[in-house]
Formats: C-alpha cells, sequence, structure tokens
C-alpha cells in the first residue's frame, strides 16, 4: 500500500562462538536511516553479523557497511532517546531506533540503546 511502512522487527543478541570468541549478531528492521537532513530509507534494517555493521534499504540493498571495530555509535547530546548515530567510512548516519524495546511478539525496533551496545560489544569495547 502507498504510505504504509511495514514495521516487521527482528532483533537477535545471538553469541556464536568460534575458537573460543564469543561474537554478537545484532538484527533489526523497520529502522530510519537518515544522512545529515536527508532521509534514506524509512524502513531500513541494521545488522551486524561476521565482525561487520550493514546499513541496509527496505529491499535489502546496502548503503553501507564497515569492519565493526571501525564504526562509533553513540546517543545524540540533544535529541528523542529513539536515536543513535553511526559513523562509518567518514560519513555519520543517523538511525532512529526504537525509545524502548517491544514487547515479545509486538512490532517496532529495538531500543537505540541495546543497537550501541551491541556495537562495542562485537568490537570488544563493551561490557
Amino acid at each position: 500500500m502507498p504510505g504504509t511502512v511495514g514495521s516487521a522487527v527482528r532483533c537477535t543478541d545471538a553469541h556464536k562462538g568460534a575458537g573460543g570468541m564469543a561474537e554478537p549478531e545484532f538484527r533489526a528492521t523497520g529502522v530510519r536511516i537518515g544522512k545529515r537532513l536527508r532521509s534514506l530509507t524509512r524502513a531500513g534494517q541494521v545488522r551486524i553479523s561476521d565482525g561487520r555493521l550493514e546499513l541496509l534499504t527496505s529491499y535489502g540493498s546496502e548503503i553501507d557497511s564497515a569492519p565493526v571495530q571501525a564504526v562509533r555509535a553513540s546517543k545524540p547530546w540533544f535529541g528523542p532517546e529513539d536515536r543513535a548515530t553511526a559513523d562509518l567510512n567518514g560519513k555519520r548516519y543517523l538511525l532512529t531506533l526504537g525509545d524502548h524495546d517491544p514487547a515479545p511478539g509486538e512490532p517496532g525496533p529495538p531500543a537505540a540503546r541495546r543497537f550501541i551496545e551491541a556495537v562495542r560489544r562485537a568490537a570488544g569495547r563493551g561490557d
């Protein structure tokens, strides 16, 4: 339907080991991805797998990706709780996720805080 944005969400924080190293995995759909004042997609995907962070359109086309060690994720100083920034390859992206995690089985993107924690864990900088 025109003007309708899907909000199907799947978010996982799975740990799979390779040689004893646990690697976090994160996936969120229904994420608004923008660069400066320009919206790139209203229902994009954010994925961390195999040591890479990928920003994808709603159709699965890659917007940008980088090794997770080279990514800086943070909360904007001023702004709503549902936003996070991700710096990849010298570009800053504004991600609009959820301000709180949805209830199990409910649609909606995961909290921005969980995305930031997943990036830090995957890069080995987290708790």
